[in-house]
């Protein structure tokens, strides 16, 4: 017996075969009630989409990408299973959902290393200010969105990560919890969420009345450098009790230093960090840090990529970071 083929589908439904269509790709309005019916028509008659007819009649792959220039040490860390990792997980399932798959490019300071190979569009995780990544889509005709917006590009439609609010809501803790000369560990590199952590680090200190102790980080360099640095500012300031990290990996560096000075945390020094990955939850005490949320912001940027796809243009923004409170702080 042959496959039912999408005209069968479309006669038993009684519609047309491009409502079918839309139906499966939700790249087209089709009534939700319509929807439903085709799909439980579609499932009685055991009909699947084929997504290579679709890329052959749209012209499409059919693929996605993910990347990101952070440096592997940020993105992914020794683990593999960082900041972008998870974001690729939640990103990918959401683009089966939609009959897409999604290519994983790992952490890549340029677009020379995947050669040839073509996209429907990439979304771009946390991009820098002149990011070479957006030079290189953008030559390709590649459509880009951006988890994190990218500085200096309004242009480009993004998840905003609200990394102000979260790193006044860290601040803020320490505040409360006592810490009155905090010092910041931020990333060089200028992404919108070190830029966003420094501007709101300065305006607390501003704001407390202390005199602001920061160091900008090369985030190539991890952990060990903010060991070294955290090593330097505790031995010089003996008074610092509080350290914000904009980057997990400085936080766990940061323990350590303070742990080599017999600083004890959080009695003597209070650590907290923006990310609430497997470094925070590991970490010797736990680190207080932040529920992101990137799942739901992961959904919200393959949406907002198929709208740029289709040519309509998006905002979206992620739910309000919640406060993961660990015993290095509390």
């Amino acid at each position: 017996m042959s496959k039912p083929t999408i005209s069968d589908l479309a006669r038993a439904a009684g519609v047309s075969v491009t409502t079918v269509s839309h139906a499966f790709s939700g790249r087209r309005h089709v009534d939700p009630a319509t929807a439903e019916r085709i799909r439980a028509l579609a499932s009685q008659m055991g009909y699947r989409p084929s997504s290579r007819a679709r890329a052959l009649r749209s012209g499409r792959t059919g693929v996605i990408a993910l990347a990101s220039s952070m440096p592997f040490a940020v993105a992914a860390g020794p683990s593999r299973l960082g900041f972008l990792m998870e974001i690729a997980a939640s990103a990918a399932m959401s683009a089966l959902t939609r009959d897409l798959a999604l290519c994983l490019i790992p952490p890549h300071p340029a677009g020379d290393g995947f050669g040839g190979v073509d996209f429907d569009g990439v979304i771009l995780v946390e991009p820098a200010r002149d990011d070479p990544l957006v030079g290189h889509f953008e030559q390709r005709g590649t459509p880009i969105v951006s988890i994190g917006t990218a500085p200096g590009r309004p242009d480009i439609p993004a998840v905003d990560l609200r990394s102000r609010q979260t790193a006044e809501m860290l601040l803020d803790h320490l505040a409360a919890q006592g810490s009155s000369r905090i010092a910041a560990l931020i990333g060089a590199s200028p992404r919108t969420s070190q830029i966003e952590a420094e501007a709101a680090y300065l305006d607390h200190a501003r704001h407390r009345g202390f005199p602001p102790l920061l160091v900008r980080l090369d985030e190539d360099q991890g952990e060990d450098l903010a060991c070294r640095e955290t090593l330097r500012l505790l031995e010089e300031n003996p008074e610092i009790d509080g350290i914000f990290a904009a980057v997990d990996a400085f936080a766990t560096g940061a323990v350590q230093a303070a742990r080599r000075l017999r600083r004890a945390i959080p009695g003597q020094v209070r650590v907290v960090t923006r990310y609430d990955g497997l470094r925070a939850k590991l970490s010797v005490p736990p680190l207080t840090a932040v529920d992101l949320h990137l799942p739901t912001t992961a959904e919200r940027a393959v949406q907002l990529l198929l709208d740029r796809i289709e040519g309509r243009l998006g905002t979206a923004t992620a739910d309000l970071p919640d406060l993961v409170l660990r015993d290095s702080s509390r």
